[in-house]
């Protein structure tokens, strides 16, 4: 018996010399899409509506819904922020904007004393292989030297600018450009857009670049009939559409299928995957494949669907078929728009679009969705299928997009708003431990961003109870979707960019929002939302119980004033009042000329606690 129990010891200390307690902590990967809404899932449509289809038609998702099959949905789960990079922030940070102090697509610091680890050093920290591949959006800096510095937060990075200097996928910017095809350029360019052809021929899209290079006059037009591109424009403003347009919303893609940004994305995880233990190349660039020692923490960004929106001919064709109703938008509804909203709305205005533009942006853009689900099948497979050879545990986190996106709700095609088309965005944990997250279960108790990262820290091991952790802001997924936490009675965020400082808080049957200051000078006049009439604040107020679509304004509505106060305390006592931090991270704060030099922190924490997940509006 004594022989049994050394025997027994002396096992155990070689399977932790050797790591295997360590490999018992699950692999993870998270997959992140990039503007999508939700109702370009089929699965997440049958939960919601009953229906396969979106309310504009057809749409196509088999591998996300193998996801739904396999595991736990979170289907009422909002976004923080409805633009790309404060989003992302609060997703890397488990925080909401309004305690991080990232608003915007500012660059910000992490030498604040309101700075914390990020979800990937956290995961370092605990034992984890670290890997990103495709766009990040984080926009974090350090000093070095006295100076705000770039650094990855990843280990392993194959950040989409690396794919684009390669000069590998379908579309990017290059930062110089001094010769294109092999003709010198009279005068270099910087930042040029491009579309690379699937026989190697590159065409930029720069007025100026061909204006200053007459040998390349036409080339833009060239590519805008080659790949039948539809560019932004503002009908509203009487604009044209012109072959140098702002954004393309429509096309067909210059690459074949996998040979995209988002391809290239896929392909180099899976490379990733394949090289154990040793270095690989994606291009000319050189990367430490994964260590079979360590438990792996990897996310992939996509890109799809942003725009540039040019899904593979293959699948343009088919969704081309189809045709979809439009969403219309009435005088009356815009008049009764909160104003920061009727100025979104004006800035990207597409109800004035022809139908048939407007039926090719629908089409390019759920083929573009059904396109990136291929490829999160492919990635998803690989990853499971490496988890099994190594009999290690794993879990896959699919998040549906950033924030969700327009496409002519509201009169407008794009993002920003707190409507629920763009705030909407559910969440798939697919875990082999099928106790922890079961399969084909759905939750319908609110979540937000703000509980991915303690999700994720909670199943590579963390005491997320400890004070080390106490900045997360966020819950465990695993608890709500086992009923250990009670419900939530509202979801909150706050996003700068486009409208304006403003906050938004939903419940089962409203949704308000308020703007929050007059500006965004960090540090000046916090507690402006609070003294400001309420005329100033700009109301917004929707009784979706009744008006799912967000249609009627009743900010200003007599009838409601009691609901509209209850709510608009609530908010303000939390984003104003409970914690919150600004930054003035140095230069302006719309993140164009940002140096994130900046450290000091400025609170208001008025009304401590606030944020109690409870409200009652009886």
């Amino acid at each position: 018996m004594k022989n049994k129990a050394i025997l027994v010891l002396l096992l155990l200390v070689t399977a932790i010399k050797f790591g295997y307690a360590q490999q018992q902590k699950p692999n993870v990967l998270w997959v992140l899409t990039d503007d999508q809404r939700l109702d370009a899932i089929s699965a997440f449509n049958k939960m919601l509506t009953g229906k396969k289809e979106s309310q504009l038609g057809y749409v196509e998702s088999p591998n996300v819904d193998r996801l739904a099959t396999m595991g736990t949905t979170f289907i009422n789960t909002y976004c923080q922020a409805q633009g790309c990079a404060p989003s992302r922030a609060s997703m890397h940070s488990g925080r909401y904007p309004f305690r991080s102090g990232v608003y915007q697509f500012e660059y910000f610091n992490n030498n604040t004393d309101n700075s914390y680890p990020l979800l990937p050093e956290q995961m370092a920290n605990l034992g984890y292989q670290t890997m990103h591949t495709g766009k990040l959006g984080v926009r974090i800096r350090t000093f070095k030297n006295n100076k705000a510095v770039n650094y990855s937060i990843y280990q392993t990075d194959i950040d989409s600018k690396i794919i684009e200097n390669e000069g590998l996928p379908e579309w990017g910017k290059q930062s110089v450009v001094t010769e294109i095809n092999g003709k010198k350029l009279v005068k270099p360019m910087k930042n040029v857009t491009f579309l690379k052809d699937k026989d190697g021929t590159f065409y930029y899209v720069s007025e100026k670049l061909e204006k200053d290079n007459p040998q390349f006059d036409g080339m833009a037009k060239e590519a805008y009939e080659k790949y039948n591109l539809f560019y932004e424009y503002n009908t509203k403003k009487k604009e044209k559409q012109t072959v140098f347009g702002p954004g393309i919303i429509g096309g067909v893609s210059p690459q074949p299928e996998g040979k995209t940004r988002d391809g290239y994305y896929t392909s180099s995880f899976i490379d990733f995957l394949k090289n154990e233990n040793k270095k690989f190349n994606v291009g000319s660039t050189g990367f430490d494949g994964i260590n079979t020692s360590k438990p792996l923490f990897a996310h992939i960004g996509y890109d799809f669907p942003h725009t540039p929106v040019l899904p593979p001919d293959s699948y343009r064709k088919r969704f081309q078929k189809h045709t979809y109703k439009i969403p219309k938008t009435t005088d009356e509804e815009f008049k009764k728009m909160a104003k920061a909203f009727q100025k979104r709305v004006n800035g990207s205005y597409s109800d004035g679009f022809t139908e048939a533009e407007k039926q090719k942006m629908v089409q390019d853009y759920y083929a573009f969705c059904a396109y990136g689900d291929n490829l999160i099948g492919q990635s998803v497979d690989a990853f499971i299928e490496y988890s099994k050879k190594n009999k290690q545990p794993w879990m896959i986190v699919y998040v549906c997009g950033d924030h969700g996106w327009k496409l002519n709700e509201h009169g407008s095609i794009a993002k920003n708003t707190p409507w629920e088309i763009d705030s909407h965005n559910p969440i798939i944990v697919v875990s082999s431990d099928k106790k922890k997250f079961p399969a084909g279960k759905v939750v319908t108790d609110y979540t937000e961003f703000v509980d991915i990262a303690p999700t994720i820290l909670n199943a590579a091991g963390a005491n997320i109870q400890k004070s080390e952790f106490k900045y997360l802001d966020g819950l465990d997924l695993e608890k709500i979707a086992s009923g250990k936490i009670p419900a939530r009675d509202y979801v909150i965020g706050e996003s700068h960019h486009s409208i304006g400082p403003r906050a938004y808080i939903r419940t089962k049957e409203y949704m308000f929002s308020v703007a929050t200051r007059p500006n965004s000078k960090r540090g000046e006049n916090m507690d402006w939302a609070m003294k400001a009439t309420y005329k100033e604040l700009d109301p917004a107020l929707y009784y979706t119980a009744k008006d799912p679509d967000e249609i009627n304004n009743l900010a200003f509505d007599p009838n409601y004033q009691k609901v509209a106060e209850k709510l608009k305390k609530k908010l303000l006592d939390i984003v104003i009042g409970d914690g919150r931090a600004e930054v003035n991270w140095g230069g302006d704060n719309f993140g164009k000329n940002t140096n994130a030099i900046g450290t000091e922190v400025y609170r208001s924490n008025f009304a401590p606690g606030a944020h109690d997940y409870k409200l009652n509006l009886k």
